[in-house]
Formats: structure tokens, C-alpha cells, sequence
């Protein structure tokens, strides 16, 4: 071979391989930005899932509370029939009754009373509504009555009362209410 051919082969050699190794390079290059990338993935993937852990743990803690708050509800709402009957047993006329009935009632009296303090403690609350504006979220109109005296929606009677449980309303309050 010629001086020449064997220059031109040695440099042709010489421009393959460093081809060769831009191209070793340029792969290792992508290959760093893809790993970069693949890391840059997961470690947002790794924060989603630690936010979802946070998340689930604050809603299952607020139902947990708010399952300890009502946890007595249905109790509750058991006596609340019971507290009624208590109430139209009291409401017989105590003057046209012998003196064994009198205190007997005066017994009913006395234990509608108790109920109605442990009730109380329990913070069950009644809801006030004679009189006042009638409010769908407190009230259930079971019968309209015209009475010319008052305004509109004013309640004129409680047919049975409404309860709230801490700050539930646990039975609205069945009333008449006053449509002119």
C-alpha cells in the first residue's frame, strides 16, 4: 500500500472511532436524561402518594370524629317517643283526679323531668317554634291554619316537638303553620 492509502486508512480509523466514542457518549448522555427523568417520575409519584396517605388519614380521622360525636344518636332518638308519651300523660287535668292518680302523675312529672336533664347532659336540646318563622331545616309543616293576627309562615302550633343532638337536628318538629 501507499504512504498515502495507509494515512487515509489510519485517519479513517481515527475519525471511526471517535465517532465511536461520540456516539458511546451521546448514548451515555440520553441514557443519564433518561435515568434523571425516570428518577424525577418517581419521586413525584412517591410525593402524589404520601399526599393521597395524608389525605385518606385526615378524612378517615374526621369520620372517625364525626361517628364519636353521634355516637348516641340512635339512643337517643329511642327515648324521644318515650319522652312524648311522658308528656301527654302529663298533660291530663290534675284537678278532676283522685289523690292516688294526682301523685302519680306527680311521679311521671318527676321522671319526665330527670329525663329531660339527662337528655340535657347529652346536649339533646328542643327546638324552639312557637311563634317563630318557620324554617324547613328546623320544621315540618303537617298542617296550614289561616290566622289573620299573624304573618305568614309564623307557627302557630307544635304538633310534636323537634330535638337537636349537639348540632344535628335529629327530629324536626312537626307544626301547623300560618298561610293567609
Amino acid at each position: 500500500m501507499s504512504k498515502k492509502t495507509k494515512q487515509e486508512t489510519k485517519e479513517q480509523n481515527n475519525n471511526e472511532k471517535v465517532t465511536k466514542e461520540n456516539d458511546n457518549l451521546t448514548k451515555e448522555k440520553q441514557t443519564k436524561l433518561d435515568l434523571e427523568e425516570q428518577i424525577k417520575n418517581l419521586q413525584d409519584s412517591l410525593l402524589r402518594s404520601q399526599a393521597e396517605v395524608i389525605n385518606y388519614k385526615r378524612r378517615k380521622d374526621e369520620e372517625v370524629s364525626r361517628l364519636m360525636k353521634y355516637a348516641n344518636e340512635d339512643i337517643i332518638l329511642g327515648f324521644l317517643p318515650i319522652l312524648d308519651n311522658f308528656e301527654r300523660a302529663m298533660n291530663m287535668d290534675d284537678d278532676n283526679l283522685d289523690d292516688e292518680v294526682s301523685k302519680f302523675l306527680e311521679g311521671i312529672k318527676m321522671v319526665y323531668t330527670q329525663t329531660i336533664n339527662l337528655l340535657n347532659s347529652f346536649e339533646v336540646k328542643e327546638i324552639e317554634c312557637l311563634d317563630k318563622v318557620f324554617d324547613p331545616t328546623y320544621h315540618q309543616a303537617v298542617v296550614t291554619a289561616c290566622d289573620e293576627d299573624k304573618e305568614d309562615d309564623i307557627i302557630l302550633e307544635v304538633l310534636l316537638k323537634g330535638y337537636t343532638y349537639k348540632d344535628k337536628v335529629i327530629r324536626p318538629a312537626m307544626v301547623r303553620v300560618n298561610k293567609k
